[in-house]
């Protein structure tokens, strides 16, 4: 029996461990705000690049891009035993920042699940470093796209999206091999915030197929050519 009780104890350590402050730590966008609220003092990081975070990021965060040379340098300057918020456009980058992070010894580091897209899915409040920034696109605006006999597919997308740029290429082909029927729209979302918002796009990449301005499928993530394919038959 005592060695039933030592097995259990040591099981039960094994698993605490595992929410120990070196655990993952992701949260949705409206419980990453609270979390922050509680936590007032503590770094916000927006790892995306210099270009994006002008455009739009959460109030007070600072900009050390995931993908420069000199994220090291810049991250070893926070407090390795206190909380730092993460996030990202979609996700991707924060959590590869994030583990690194961990492994380099960050105590406490709390991910954006789904990123800034998510954030202002949840309409949560965010700044700007660029005055005369422009919204984008109008939801008017929008629906003028749709007016046209041919399918028409709308991909929103980022030029720091990997999965939008691996599926760049076959949308490309598509609107070079069946411009009699289709007419394919690609929509920068980090310009056009307030359009994302609108329609409720909320990740990355993502296609829209309208016929006679009706929507008739969607698709959030990457996807295969065929599949899309299937769709404009």
């Amino acid at each position: 029996m005592n060695l039933f009780y030592s097995l259990l104890f040591i099981s039960t350590i094994a698993i605490l461990g595992c929410n120990t402050p070196n655990g993952k730590k992701n949260l949705a966008a409206n419980d990453f705000s609270e979390k922050i609220k509680e936590q007032p003092s503590a770094p916000i990081v927006d790892v995306r690049t210099p270009e994006e975070f002008i455009k739009g990021h959460l109030v007070n965060a600072k900009n050390i891009d995931w993908n420069n040379t000199d994220f090291d340098t810049k991250i070893a300057t926070l407090d390795k035993s206190k909380p730092v918020f993460i996030y990202c456009l979609s996700g991707g980058r924060s959590s590869s920042a994030a583990t690194k992070m961990r492994n380099d010894g960050f105590k406490e580091v709390y991910e954006l699940t789904g990123g800034i897209m998510k954030w202002r899915a949840a309409n949560l409040p965010e700044t700007t470093d660029n005055a005369s920034s422009s919204s984008g696109m109008t939801k008017s605006q929008f629906d003028e796209l749709l007016n046209s006999d041919k399918i028409i597919v709308i991909d929103f997308y980022a030029d720091w999206c990997t999965p939008c740029k691996k599926m760049k290429p076959y949308l490309e082909e598509i609107t070079k091999k069946m411009a009699d029927k289709v007419n394919v729209i690609r929509i920068n979302a980090d310009d056009n915030q307030d359009l994302c918002k609108e329609l409720k796009i909320d990740a990355l990449p993502f296609l829209q197929v309208y016929r006679n301005k009706q929507l008739t499928w969607n698709n959030a993530g990457y996807v295969e050519k065929e599949e899309v394919l299937k769709h404009l038959k």
